[in-house]
């Protein structure tokens, strides 16, 4: 139910029709702060208001049918934004079911968050892999940081490029940084910054908000979807902030004996159990805490220290974070054992490994990055 006006008001940070009566769905905002505004104001709804002025984040009731399905029936350019940090865990897993035959612009975002020494060839290379091991067979891939204003420049001359006069939808999971690239692409555009949290867009029965383009077309900027295989699903805002990394990763080595365990923070556990001592390399976040034990203690670690030594998530968390589940690999050639929106663990030789998270969190090994 929208509360009755002359006219549907639309938040002006992301395009959705307010609501007053459920506040776990799109366009909620609370009845009181709805009762004072007026029409004339800068109408946000509870998400985006949280968003602009205290930098929080909250999950939406979102799926991506929701929106793609639209897609499949326009001819357009689809630019997909993934984070290079944890691509596997911002990939739309059904985005090629619904591309069709449009052109697939992949913007891998965040760059500047891996190593300087990787070679922007070989993850663009590894890239296309990936995107190919899920379907999609992208027209480009550019590598962007949004934060760097200069190479939004150059994406937009790519997105000329392929899009021939066509329509542009921007997709993207959660947390992947497309809110400050579409930001950054209206300054380009029109010179003026932040536009979408300061301008009225009109919102569709779909929540997109349009831009216009010079030639008549339009681009839109789609809901985030929420990835449901992510860590951060299972955290809060002060976890989050921890496990989301900031700055340029710095790989952490460690030397392993068979029957060791490396406990990254109290979300996820990597057991060494089979192999010739090796090293490992762990790309998270600076922030979160790294501890060794060995194997044979480990359960009663976990147990005895989640939340105060191992730590996010913090003590007071620690109730409502999920039971870790157990999957055993075997390990024949250089993989990335993945943790689907908290980083991954290098292993170059063989070795039988076994890794905990909890249970709905993707775990999977695939062709190493680095």
């Amino acid at each position: 139910m929208v509360i009755e006006t002359k006219r549907k008001l639309h938040c002006i940070g992301c395009g959705i029709v307010i609501q007053i009566t459920d506040s776990k769905k799109l366009g909620y905002m609370p009845l009181k702060t709805r009762k004072s505004a007026n029409d004339k104001q800068n109408i946000y709804c509870q998400r985006c208001f949280r968003l602009r002025h205290y930098n929080e984040i909250q999950d939406v009731s979102l799926n991506d049918d929701d929106f793609l399905n639209d897609i499949s029936t326009k001819k357009a350019l689809i630019v997909s934004v993934v984070d290079i940090f944890d691509f596997n865990g911002s990939l739309i897993p059904s985005l090629h079911r619904f591309v069709g035959k449009n052109p697939v612009l992949l913007v891998g975002n965040k760059k500047d968050l891996l190593p300087k020494s990787l070679k922007i060839s070989r993850l663009r290379q590894w890239m296309r892999e990936r995107a190919y091991e899920g379907g999609l067979r992208p027209v480009c891939i550019f590598l962007t940081s949004a934060k760097k204003s200069q190479e939004v420049g150059t994406l937009l001359e790519k997105i000329e490029k392929y899009r021939k006069g066509l329509d542009v939808y921007v997709v993207g999971v959660a947390n992947v940084g497309k809110s400050t690239l579409i930001n950054a692409i209206i300054k380009k555009i029109v010179g003026m910054q932040e536009l979408i949290t300061i301008s009225r867009f009109p919102g569709t029965t779909l929540d997109k908000i349009e831009i216009p383009l010079a030639d008549g077309a339009k681009l839109f900027d789609t809901p985030g979807i929420i990835h449901h295989r992510q860590m951060t699903h299972y955290l809060n805002k002060k976890d989050l902030k921890i496990i989301v990394p900031q700055k340029e990763i710095k790989p952490k080595v460690y030397q392993l004996n068979p029957e060791q365990t490396l406990f990254l923070g109290g979300l996820a556990r990597f057991d060494f159990i089979q192999g010739s001592r090796q090293s490992f390399v762990v790309y998270l976040s600076r922030d979160v805490n790294i501890h060794r034990t060995k194997l044979i203690k480990a359960d009663e670690f976990y147990k005895k220290h989640i939340g105060k030594l191992l730590q996010p998530p913090y003590f007071e968390n620690v109730v409502d974070f999920p039971k870790l589940s157990r999957f055993e690999f075997s390990i024949k050639d250089s993989v990335d054992l993945v943790f689907a929106g908290l980083g991954w663990i290098s292993v170059k030789n063989k070795a039988v490994i076994a890794a905990y998270a909890p249970k709905d969190v993707d775990v999977i090994v695939r062709k190493a990055l680095i």
